[in-house]
């Protein structure tokens, strides 16, 4: 076979397979996601094995296929669904020069991982006391794939977390195959330590998480934070699909730290999540006082997130001595 040919049956598949599973993965009705699969990959097959000129059934082929396209990419993201309510309510930030009133922060008290109750709360920061920036890294226990959250400082014991997820309705659970196909609408949710920390360390089974200081000059750290600002306010005006592949917890603090980094350069590590804090450490941008494996061990927090509990000093016991810290 012609390379040429393997590399035309190569991508005549991966659209194929991609086709099949947009419209399996999608919201509509059960019988017709099946009738609906079933006719594309008819398509797609006859267009492959008829007999007839290449150009017949590469016409064929296209058809089908900018059909299933068209009808995804219309697809309209929504911020009028029945949500959980831990998403239900988006924040937002009014900015005025040099202070910055957050509404809505998260503060969910937890009894389990899906019994909570929902609290938020409004908090002015001035922008000029903004010292720190940090990186909270949950490892959940596969090789490539981690939770990364960014969470501002404010000095003495303010912070501010950011942790870019998928907002689900009622009932609905996570599926990483259906997170490529406009499944979940993206969310940025902006919220006390105590919750989005307390509910990996102490609420969810098996999530190690990790917490980094971040070396970044004040005036790189308020460009970012003011980024992520924009990106917050942007949701609530205009919702947007989440996509496991370029729009996910990872690949957005990228987008936020890009315009203001002047080393950044795209390394692979940004798809492959599970190894950001190693990239983090080989760029010099953690603590380098220990090899990589020995500062991560140090700067795991489980056990100090959960002896800290609700206590009102959360965000000051869980970083007392790690690496990187004062």
């Amino acid at each position: 076979m012609k390379l040429r040919n393997f590399f035309a049956w190569f991508a005549f598949l991966l659209l194929s397979c991609w086709g099949v599973m947009a419209i399996i993965c999608s919201n509509l009705p059960a019988g017709t996601r099946l009738a609906g699969a079933a006719a594309f990959a008819a398509a797609a097959l006859a267009g492959a094995i008829l007999p007839g000129k290449g150009k017949w059934k590469l016409a064929c082929f296209t058809t089908a296929f900018t059909a299933v396209l068209v009808w995804w990419l219309a697809l309209p993201p929504s911020n009028a669904r029945d949500w959980e309510p831990d998403v239900a309510r988006l924040p937002y930030a009014d900015i005025y020069g040099s202070s910055v009133t957050l509404h809505n922060i998260r503060d969910c008290e937890y009894r389990t991982e899906k019994a909570y109750a929902v609290r938020h709360y409004d908090r002015t920061f001035a922008l000029g006391s903004l010292r720190s920036v940090d990186l909270f890294f949950v490892d959940w226990g596969l090789p490539n794939i981690a939770h990364t959250m960014l969470s501002f400082g404010f000095g003495g014991d303010k912070y501010v977390a950011f942790s870019i997820e998928t907002r689900k309705i009622k009932g609905e659970e996570y599926s990483s195959v259906r997170g490529f196909f406009k499944q979940y609408e993206l969310t940025y949710v902006v919220a006390d330590e105590r919750d989005v920390v307390r509910l990996r360390t102490d609420f969810r089974k098996g999530e190690k998480v990790y917490l980094y200081r971040l070396k970044a000059s004040p005036e790189f750290i308020r460009e970012v934070f003011l980024d992520y600002l924009g990106s917050v306010n942007r949701l609530k005006a205009r919702p947007q699909w989440y996509n496991a592949l370029t729009a996910n917890c990872t690949t957005d603090i990228w987008k936020h730290i890009v315009p203001y980094y002047p080393k950044a350069k795209f390394d692979w590590r940004i798809l492959a999540s599970g190894h950001v804090d190693k990239m983090a450490y080989d760029l010099g941008v953690v603590d380098q006082s220990f090899p990589f494996p020995e500062l991560k061990r140090r700067s795991l927090v489980n056990e100090r997130a959960k002896a800290a509990g609700g206590d009102p000093g959360y965000s000051r016991l869980i970083r007392r001595g790690l690496p990187g810290f004062d």
